[in-house]
């Protein structure tokens, strides 16, 4: 008889960033023998909604309860989703997430073996009632290192860092195949994405302007990100180029990064995003946050990170720049002259 699978409750809720760096500990699980379900927010459920990391994906939305506010409804659906967590008994719940938000889930998740970093914030470390290491006690350590820690802490070491996402559908495709139309398929394809959540991570606006001035001619050159991000792209854009801001989901994107030759983003969602796509080069500028710990891993004759030293308060890890005087001068590196000079070896040479 077929011995029965333990089961793994994964509780990484947001931001898309860090749910892509889990990806790789949900796949050391499933690979170790283990059922994987994973609550995470509406900002990770495309990445793991039909990953082959994972059995189950269960939605907490939290943006909704956010928008709500307090109210019975946000009540009874979180009721309802502990129930359904419950339902499932399982063996091991790990908060990877570890903050407030994720405490309760943990707590009341009904797994035998809640397990927990003792760095957890927020009283979040209250959830478990097993407390490992530190996972990011090395400054240097990349992050994706970090989180599989908790697979190591089960005497799992995979063979290698699996990143996987969802399959396309042929709509999703298509649609894509739609707005590329129009583009030279002589040229590479080069995809930037210039905008974060954080102000304090972008890089200085003109920079990217006068990049988009030096390559233009010999790329094609398409901008991605949300509605929101629209007057930044097309300050830098002028009008020139395609620009899909608002007009892909993620899994779309996911197609458009997999077509791309380079993707150029500050650290954010889409720069991890395009790296988990595993096919484009992936340049990716940091200012406020560590280049070290956070850089997409891999080959670094294809994945590089610019920018984040050089001044004695990077990294600050900071929203907001915290300096009374020249505020926000490590958005101003690299230069652009820098950062054209890798995008030509990476593509050109």
């Amino acid at each position: 008889m077929e011995e029965k699978k333990k089961k793994v409750l994964l509780i990484k809720l947001s931001s898309l960033g860090d749910v892509i760096f889990n990806v790789p500990l949900a796949n050391a699980l499933k690979d170790a023998g283990y059922e994987v379900t994973w609550l995470v927010s509406e900002k990770g459920i495309q990445v793991v909604e039909n990953n082959p990391c994972v059995d189950k994906a269960i939605l907490a939305p939290l943006g909704k309860w956010k928008k709500n506010g307090p109210c019975k409804e946000n009540f009874d659906d979180y009721l309802r989703i502990i129930k359904q967590i419950r339902a499932e008994k399982f063996d091991i719940a790990i908060d990877s997430q570890m903050m407030l938000k994720s405490l309760y889930w943990l707590l009341f998740s009904g797994a035998k073996r809640r397990i927990i970093s003792k760095e957890a914030r927020e009283f979040a470390i209250l959830g478990g009632n097993e407390w490992i290491d530190d996972i990011s006690y090395a400054p240097d350590s990349p992050i994706v290192m970090n989180y599989l820690k908790y697979a190591e802490y089960l005497g799992i070491k995979p063979d290698e860092i699996k990143v996987t996402l969802p399959p396309r559908t042929n709509e999703q495709i298509a649609k894509i195949d739609g707005l590329l139309s129009g583009l030279d398929k002589a040229k590479p394809l080069v995809v930037i994405a210039p905008a974060t959540t954080w102000g304090n991570k972008h890089w200085n606006k003109d920079h990217w302007k006068a990049v988009v001035d030096e390559i233009g001619e010999k790329c094609n050159i398409v901008f991605t990100g949300g509605p929101a991000d629209n007057e930044l792209i097309e300050y830098i854009n002028c009008g020139r180029y395609l620009n899909l801001a608002g007009k892909t989901n993620i899994i779309e994107l996911m197609e458009v990064f997999s077509r791309a030759n380079l993707v150029l983003a500050p650290d954010s969602g889409s720069a991890h995003l395009a790296w988990a796509t595993r096919n484009p080069a992936v340049i990716t500028i940091f200012t406020c946050t560590p280049k070290e710990v956070l850089a997409p891993l891999g080959d670094k004759n294809k994945y590089i990170a610019l920018g984040g030293q050089g001044m004695p308060c990077q990294p600050c890890f900071k929203r907001k720049c915290k300096l009374r005087n020249n505020i926000n001068a490590c958005t101003n590196s690299p230069t652009p002259e820098k950062v054209v000079e890798v995008i030509n070896n990476l593509i050109f040479s």
